[in-house]
């Protein structure tokens, strides 16, 4: 089912505090927030303790006072589930509710995200305070929406507690029915790790080097995956309960060993993203890349794989910080905090919420500021978005419509989980996924994610001209038989190195690569090699153009296809490195080395691939085009002007001007253009 967010126009809201601060501001907090276009809050995320002081003791008159405030005013609540932090009564007096290090070592209270989600009392005192809170706040007119929790899997993601142990031995019993099942599943006859009892089955656990069996590790991701979907339905079911129809559930983030997708089906009206584009930097101190702020449409892509129209509880608003975090990064610049909003918009949020009203004074995130700093003053980050409030209007005829693309980059779960881990699955399949989006960015070319989840289906596989699967290792049946009935039908696939090497489990089965695509791709691997640093600087040659091939090198073996591109300068001088197959109404690509971004060029051009900019308006690299419904976006990610050359005169939507010939886009600077 297609989960999206569905509201009458471009919304801005921002995350706010109450517990923070002195009561006294609280109105005048609002009041500022309106007089700026923000009309909705988001509130009580952290607030356990504010509902709950002690075990047993519900308390409501906090909350209940400030949704009085609240209520006298035009703004709008989204209230949260409070469990992202349970309090140090309830961790102190269970223990067994704290995560736990590999080795078994408790994690402790003080930061946020300590707990399990297998422990049987947290999930009795969650749904006690959850069904409290729902049913004293379901009739609350200014509530429109309630967010579980906070960011799954943010700080944690790997979970050791004996209730996870318990509760994964109990799941693989489940899922496999007998030891001989599980033990064939993961090979355990490898260095005598066979099991005869179901008490010898754990989670991973510290072994010599801290080297795990890969098979037991993969099941290990899809069960805290699966924990923490329960979690969050354990909550959502409680929720629904209570409220209107019209008041949604959502969740914000997305992080590791948690199926998304499946979490959105089965427990939320859509998904939220938290985004902070300057993080990039954080992540990369030495990056002389001007434009990195760019890669976030990278995650915008991922979100709305989940929910075409979606919503960002956290846009970034102010530099990044965390007092003993070891991370910092600048300030927005003026102008940059409007682009980011855009950029967001272009990829489908029409509800965008700045982290947070007023910086912390208090806490880790002292540094990690919002709109305004601890001071309380008007500033050039508050005026920004009160300027930009006033623009939203412009842009009324592109809410809930899609992005537009008729590219896909393919991924499935299984195989983010699997690269995490795996020293040549993970290296090679990182550097196919950023040459696709880095030269597709770069090409102007509009590409959606498309995940193989269960409910993924022919009919949205065959949306798109190409769709490539660039870091797909392990191939399932079901994933094959999409696959084939797409170029069967007429589409294109492109596939790259080490695909279909492994099965389900993680297993390498007695068949060349591509395994179960083999007959769509026409061929099949003879032979591979990781470029060595002591090898020449080895090249694919396609159409006589000699092309750079990175990192992991297959020779290939044409069956049914043709040869498109061969191998120099390397011992493999020769062989095949590109085959082309047709396949039904269909064709398929495959590419021996990993993808260097004039590789993709090259293929996007074979295949006809263009920028919807083509024809309109010439841009430079430095601008990002994206389409949603009839608007285009071209979005400046640098701090100089980008200059564009028009072949047709269009309108901008946001400033009301028929612009043709040559023109500029400012620094950090946004035109829409009407296509109409």
């Amino acid at each position: 089912m297609d989960k999206r967010l569905k509201t009458e126009k471009l919304t801005l809201g921002t995350c706010y505090y109450p517990e923070h601060w002195p009561e006294e501001l609280w109105a005048d907090d609002i009041r500022r927030m309106l007089d700026n276009g923000i009309t909705v809050i988001r509130i009580a995320e952290f607030a356990w303790n504010k509902f709950e002081p002690e075990e047993g003791v519900f308390d409501f008159t906090f909350f209940d006072h400030f949704l009085d405030v609240a209520e006298k005013t035009d703004i709008k609540v989204i209230f949260c589930t409070p469990t992202a932090t349970p309090p140090a009564w309830l961790t102190e007096k269970y223990p067994e509710t704290l995560n736990a290090f590999r080795d078994g070592t408790l994690m402790r209270h003080g930061l946020r995200r300590h707990y399990n989600y297998n422990s049987e009392i947290l999930k009795t005192k969650t749904a006690e305070l959850v069904d409290r809170m729902a049913e004293h706040y379901a009739s609350r007119k200014c509530i429109i929406g309630w967010q579980i929790d906070n960011e799954f899997n943010c700080e944690a993601n790997e979970y050791y507690s004996e209730a996870d142990h318990c509760a994964f031995r109990e799941y693989v019993k489940n899922k496999y029915g007998s030891l001989d099942r599980l033990n064939e599943a993961w090979g355990t006859v490898f260095w005598n790790q066979t099991y005869t009892d179901w008490q010898q089955v754990f989670l991973p656990r510290t072994t010599p080097n801290n080297v795990v069996n890969p098979h037991q590790l993969l099941e290990a991701k899809a069960f805290w995956s699966y924990s923490t979907r329960n979690y969050c339905k354990l909550q959502s079911d409680i929720l629904r309960k209570y409220l209107p129809e019209d008041v949604f559930i959502t969740h914000n983030g997305f992080f590791g060993h948690v199926d998304s997708h499946e979490m959105t089906q089965e427990s939320l009206d859509f998904m939220m993203y938290d985004s902070y584009p300057n993080f990039a930097y954080v992540l990369d101190f030495n990056s002389k890349n001007p434009m990195k702020d760019r890669a976030w449409s990278w995650n915008l892509c991922h979100i709305r794989s989940i929910s075409p129209i979606f919503g960002v509880m956290e846009q970034q608003s102010g530099p990044n910080g965390a007092y003993n975090g070891g991370i910092g990064a600048a300030s927005p610049k003026p102008g940059q905090l409007r682009l980011w909003t855009m950029q967001s918009i272009a990829h489908g949020a029409d509800y965008i919420s700045y982290f947070r009203w007023r910086t912390s004074w208090i806490g880790t995130e002292i540094y990690w500021h919002g709109i305004l700093d601890q001071n309380n003053r008007d500033n050039r980050r508050l005026k920004e978005v009160s300027e930009l409030s006033k623009e939203l209007p412009r842009l009324q005829q592109i809410v809930g419509k899609d992005y537009e693309a008729e590219v896909a980059i393919a991924f499935d779960y299984l195989n983010d989980w699997d690269s995490e881990s795996d020293g040549w699955h993970g290296p090679v399949g990182r550097k196919s996924q950023d040459s696709w989006f880095d030269a597709m960015q770069k090409a102007h070319v509009p590409c959606d994610f498309l995940y193989f989840t269960d409910e993924c289906s022919s009919d949205m596989l065959s949306r798109y001209k190409l769709i490539v699967y660039p870091d797909a290792a392990i191939v399932t049946e079901r994933t094959s038989l999409m696959l084939h009935e797409y170029v069967s039908n007429g589409g294109t696939l492109v596939i790259g190195p080490l695909t279909g090497y492994k099965d389900q489990y993680g297993r390498v089965p007695m068949t060349a690569a591509p395994g179960l695509l083999a007959d769509i791709a026409g061929g099949t691997v003879d032979d591979f090699t990781f470029v060595s640093r002591y090898d020449e600087n080895p090249k694919v040659v396609i159409s006589g153009k000699e092309l750079e091939a990175p990192l992991f090198n297959e020779m290939l073996k044409p069956d049914s296809a043709e040869i498109a591109g061969t191998y120099c300068g390397a011992w493999y001088e020769g062989q095949p490195a590109v085959l082309f197959n047709r396949f039904g109404k269909g064709t398929c690509w495959t590419y021996g080395s990993a993808f260097s971004e004039e590789a993709v060029l090259e293929l996007l051009s074979k295949e006809g691939i263009s920028s919807p900019a083509e024809g309109i308006v010439s841009v430079p690299e430095s601008v990002e085009v994206a389409v949603r419904g009839r608007a285009m976006f071209l979005m400046n990610y640098l701090e100089s002007a980008a200059k564009v050359s028009f072949s047709v005169p269009k309108k901008d939507i946001l400033s009301g001007d028929i612009i043709s010939g040559e023109a500029e886009i400012p620094g950090f600077g946004v035109m829409v253009l009407d296509l109409d």
